[in-house]
């Protein structure tokens, strides 16, 4: 899956996979994971959030079910 960078103090880049409906988040820590059960509207609603971190935290975090993939 491809990510994109984005502006955040705590996510470096995201990417979606609109079949499956995962998103990939990849932290500055380096993590890397797979939220699954995404809806797009969820992902492009943090695409356009002035604060991605603040929005991960509200919208999906512990909303969906995830797993660490690196």
């Amino acid at each position: 899956m491809q990510r994109q960078l984005v502006e955040s103090t705590s996510i470096k880049s995201i990417g979606y996979d609109p079949e499956d409906e995962v998103l990939e988040v990849e932290f500055h820590s380096g993590g890397v994971y797979h939220y699954v059960g995404v809806p797009p509207d969820v992902y492009e609603g943090m695409l356009a959030a002035r604060s991605k971190g603040r929005y991960f935290g509200d919208f999906i975090r512990l909303r969906y079910s995830y797993e660490k993939v690196r």
